[in-house]
């Protein structure tokens, strides 16, 4: 039986442990308990990410060598080829390994080869769905591009690995938004009013710009969360595809510890509370988009949601520092909440509803909500425990209304669920 590690200081925010050689991997219930210890401790304040001190890093494991491919000459298809299965790849669908490694394949043609045995994974017959597991050998047969026209069989074989064309302003832009970086993650602190990912209208997205990070395998670093397009702060972002695994299923599993920073008008009556509802999409979306109402249980659509908050500080009667505990993770659900109580954001244009409510001077009409800490365990153990600084428009807010960062999120006794 392994002896149980002593008790002793946590990581700072943004480092981690090493896990010691031959040591078991830790269970779930244990990592989970882990990251709620890490998760009840003060967070210090992030530094800005200019002013951001050297991460102390385990050091990166040596990168597997890249398989070997033949190249493909003019007039003549690439030779037979046999390609390790990467453990990035682990669990990965054959077709998908394929369009990902050789993108132009026609996916008809992918079935034709299966069909006909020119392709095998450790030697034997393979269909489209079979999933592949770290260390599986694929044989590749001489291939065709078919991204121009059909049946052009001249065409040299597609490459081995996608390149896709990358942006140095995107990789830039990230790199200056990165406040923690290991083997696993990226932690970006994303200001307001860039999306997280595309949709109507949006040009520009952080899951686009994360094509500009592409290393030199193909891999492309991968979203596991979300927060809105005007909400600023923490966003987690897998460098791997067995992290993206993990991570996500922290995130359904509520393994993850998050706490947001808003600030509402007026002041409410109970300092510290439990907001649970039923929120679903409201009929109409208008002009300002979707928008989330408070629904009944078995409504069509409806789902439970369930938020902790707790005044930190409050100027008057005027305006109140909220520090806010998502145990869920529904649409709008902090912005919906906050209004069910009669305190809505500050800046919110969807939720904010106070008739004649006059914004002070100095605060601008900007949404006023970080994501500000995130306590989740990692795939390898260890506990990630991050923080983001005030976005400009808030931190300005706070100057004006003379807020103390340093206070410690006071949301501590809540229940897990």
């Amino acid at each position: 039986m392994s002896a149980r590690p002593p008790r002793g200081r946590k990581p700072a925010s943004g480092q981690n442990r090493a896990t010691p050689a031959g040591a078991r991997r830790p269970t779930r219930a244990a990592t989970k308990a882990k990251a709620n210890e890490a998760f009840r401790a003060p967070a210090k304040s992030a530094a800005k990410p200019a002013d951001k001190p050297a991460l102390r890093q385990r050091p990166a494991p040596e990168p597997a060598p890249a398989p070997k491919v033949l190249p493909a000459l003019p007039g003549k298809s690439a030779g037979v080829q046999s390609i390790p299965v990467r453990p990035a790849e682990e669990g990965l669908r054959l077709d998908r390994w394929f369009k990902e490694r050789f993108p132009a394949l026609a996916f008809g043609h992918l079935q034709k080869l299966c069909r006909t045995g020119q392709i095998r994974v450790d030697g034997a017959r393979a269909k489209t769905a079979t999933r592949l597991s770290a260390g599986m050998t694929v044989r590749v047969p001489p291939l065709k591009d078919e991204s121009d026209g059909e049946g052009d069989d001249e065409r040299p074989a597609a490459p081995a690995v996608r390149r896709p064309v990358k942006d140095d302003r995107d990789a830039k832009d990230l790199r200056d938004m990165t406040i923690h970086e290991d083997r696993d993650v990226l932690v970006l602190n994303k200001p307001m009013g860039l999306a997280v990912q595309g949709g109507s209208g949006i040009t520009r997205h952080v899951d686009g710009m994360l094509t500009a990070l592409t290393d030199s395998q193909g891999q492309k670093p991968r979203l596991v969360h979300r927060i809105d397009k005007d909400t600023a702060g923490v966003l987690v972002v897998a460098k791997t595809r067995l992290a993206a695994s993990e991570l996500a299923r922290a995130f359904r599993s509520r393994y993850a510890r998050k706490v947001y920073w808003a600030l509402v008008p007026g002041v409410p009556r109970v300092k510290q509370g439990r907001i649970s509802t039923y929120l679903a999409k409201g009929e109409g979306d208008g002009p300002l988009g979707e928008r989330m109402v408070v629904a009944e249980h078995g409504d069509d659509g409806a789902a439970h949601a369930l938020t902790y908050y707790a005044v930190v500080e409050h100027a008057g009667q005027k305006l109140s520092w909220l520090s806010l505990k998502p145990v869920t993770g529904r649409t709008h659900q902090l912005r919906a909440h906050c209004a069910h109580i009669g305190h809505p954001i500050v800046g919110d244009p969807k939720y904010f509803d106070i008739e004649n409510w006059q914004l002070p001077g100095g605060v601008q009409n900007r949404l006023h909500l970080l994501a500000r800490r995130l306590v989740l365990p990692l795939p390898s153990g260890d506990v990630l425990d991050v923080s983001a600084p005030l976005p400009p428009h808030m931190e300005q807010s706070w100057n004006l209304l003379g807020f103390d960062t340093s206070k410690y999120d006071p949301i501590v006794e809540a229940p897990e669920e």
